[in-house]
């Protein structure tokens, strides 16, 4: 079993359409690396130049999110969902 990350539309041209992708277990850092492994341009819509999360880039592991969590290291596990959603601005 392999961990599902959920991506959203703005970020699907980076993985050639898909919805979401299965990725090896460890912790959401992992999963960004795994994910620009097989989709550049991934990382630097995820994470600062500092290596941080964007503070407009929201992750979530089973609906908690990551921010309240161990933020980067966060472990995910077989099974897991991972969802990447985008800040919303507008007015």
């Amino acid at each position: 079993m392999a961990v599902q990350v959920r991506i959203p539309t703005v970020f699907r041209k980076f993985t050639d359409g898909n919805p979401s992708v299965e990725l090896e277990p460890g912790t959401i850092a992992d999963l960004v690396d795994q994910l620009e492994a097989r989709y550049p341009g991934m990382r630097e819509q995820l994470l600062t130049s500092e290596g941080q999360l964007h503070r407009f880039v929201n992750v979530y592991v089973n609906d908690e999110d990551a921010r309240y969590l161990e933020k980067l290291d966060t472990k995910v596990a077989d099974g897991d969902t991972v969802s990447l959603l985008p800040s919303v601005a507008g007015g």
